[in-house]
């Protein structure tokens, strides 16, 4: 029915979204085609860019002083040296050469064919013939050639990219696994899936997006393996974005996702390729934007994002109780305050009758209530993370642990916090820090204080409440057309070795039913 429906709704909009989705670009009469005149081109090119600092110009002879040519290229953008020895040195010294050889290569007819394929060494080498696409290949680091009576402008391929060294991701460290994450450079983070092994069916689709900045954004898929359907419905959506400027993944996330109004991610982010390449062998697909090492994966489950590679790289029972772990952390990150005000307020009764008096007598002086206690606590918690995230790195991690020891020692002896309240905060924030997603981080602190407030309000049965409102969210939500809580609902016995628990490689020999691939055994 998933498939089916996105069928639908894809022809329905196919004729409408066609022209939305392409890239805004002005009429050709607007810019107008090369005539070949190189004084007119080069002028209008002058005209169109040349206010711009960095632009430089640089016109010069081609073998005989009948044959004026001229570059266009952007400081810092291109390779000089590039320019220099194999476009410069090749028309002014080379083709002078073969010119005193045969000075029939002057006929305009094959000088274009000629400078291509005997004179230039540049391995990238198109061709343009209007003025939009000229400004728009030299603003992005190539240089073009005009050459007087050739009607076409030849664009170069001299961008020089500057990027960082590959390192290991900061937000996704593991003990054991590799140590190499994405990069700001699109072409690097192909490479690096490449690099991961040989596989033919790895495939790249290129799109351009940003209505102004323009950017390259490449999805990537197996094709063996990913759902068709899957892969068309990816292409829909990113062809509809229609914004100025994607500096981020993050934006492309927000505006391809299924609800923007819930809470919960449902694309994942990455900065981990072995990471993207676990999830195309299960027949997801991987969205990478230029000029940010995080990868999007869609569609995404609720147990993806509790889920770490070092659950496979180590034998299954480590993993598996590592996992089982995360998941009772999401619950005492969740709940642990919200319980404690319930507990306090509506059913002390409940609580043994030791603890319930220690608990008192910590309470003894403190002037707020429960909910009051609780939310001063976090506040200051949060603040505490925040800061030390924005402080410089040598002290950011010393700011928040001192900060949050005399806070909390300061509080407690002003008689305002308890000292239970701050275990319990002390041990949610902990328990917030396990969990391998730091955008499931975040929802679980927004959602927490939810949970606080339903508490103050009713009690036991304001959480209860709680959980079942959040659950039915859950069990609506889906990612891509796929369930956000599968393989809980729907119910897939099969797909539960990969769930709470990693069940041994020898026993995960088939794929996530869920994700409908073309094959589903992993060949175990």
């Amino acid at each position: 029915m998933r498939r089916k429906k996105i069928k639908i709704r894809q022809l329905k909009m196919h004729s409408n979204q066609s022209e939305k989705t392409q890239e805004i670009k002005p009429p050709q009469d607007s810019m107008g085609h090369f005539t070949g005149e190189f004084s007119v081109d080069l002028e209008r090119v002058r005209q169109e860019i040349g206010h711009n600092s960095d632009v430089h110009f640089r016109e010069f002879h081609i073998g005989s002083k009948d044959i004026r040519a001229a570059i266009i290229f952007v400081d810092g953008l291109s390779d000089k040296e590039l320019i220099d020895k194999h476009i410069m040195k090749s028309l002014m010294i080379n083709y002078s050469e073969e010119y005193k050889k045969d000075p029939s290569i002057l006929n305009q007819t094959v000088l274009k064919e000629f400078i291509k394929n005997q004179v230039l060494s540049i391995s990238e080498l198109t061709e343009v013939h209007d003025l939009y696409d000229l400004v728009s290949k030299v603003l992005t680091g190539s240089t073009a050639l005009l050459v007087t009576g050739v009607p076409e402008v030849l664009i170069l391929g001299t961008t020089k990219g500057k990027s960082r060294n590959i390192e290991e991701p900061l937000s996704e460290a593991l003990v054991r696994g590799p140590r190499v994450g994405f990069t700001e450079t699109l072409s690097d983070n192909t490479a690096l899936l490449r690099q991961h092994g040989d596989n033919r069916s790895l495939s790249f689709i290129q799109f351009q997006v940003g209505l102004r900045a323009k950017k390259k954004l490449v999805i990537a898929y197996i094709n063996e393996i990913a759902d068709p359907d899957l892969v068309e419905e990816v292409k829909h959506r990113i062809k509809k974005i229609n914004i100025d400027d994607l500096p981020e993944s993050g934006y492309v996330e927000q505006l391809i996702e299924d609800n923007y109004l819930s809470p919960f991610p449902q694309v994942q982010n990455t900065e981990r390729p072995d990471r993207v390449i676990g999830a195309l062998m299960e027949g997801r697909v991987a969205i990478l934007l230029d000029g940010t090492p995080f990868a999007l994966i869609v569609p995404v489950t609720f147990s993806m994002l509790l889920q770490s590679p070092e659950d496979y790289y180590e034998r299954w029972l480590p993993g598996s109780l590592i996992r089982l772990l995360r998941y009772f952390t999401v619950f005492i990150s969740l709940f642990a305050p919200s319980l404690y005000i319930a507990f306090i307020s509506f059913h002390p009764g409940m609580i043994p009758t030791k603890l319930a008096l220690s608990i008192i007598g910590a309470r003894e002086g403190v002037p707020f209530p429960a909910l009051i206690e609780a939310l001063l606590m976090e506040i200051s918690i949060e603040i505490l993370r925040e800061a030390g995230l924005r402080l410089p790195k040598p002290i950011g991690p010393a700011m928040g642990i001192v900060g949050g020891l005399i806070i909390g020692e300061a509080a407690v002896q002003a008689g305002i916090i308890s000292p239970v309240m701050v275990i319990i905060v002390s041990l949610t924030a902990i328990s917030s820090f396990a969990i391998p997603q730091y955008s499931v981080g975040i929802t679980l602190r927004i959602l927490r204080f939810a949970a606080m407030f339903c508490a103050a309000m009713l009690g036991l049965y304001g959480i209860i409440l709680f959980f079942l409102l959040l659950s039915s969210h859950l069990v609506k939500l889906k990612s891509f057309g796929v369930p956000f809580i599968s393989p809980a609902a729907p119910y897939r016995v099969s797909d539960w070795k990969d769930f709470m628990i990693r069940m041994p490689l020898m026993m995960m020999k088939r794929r996530p039913k869920i994700m409908q691939t073309k094959d589903s055994s992993r060949k175990g």
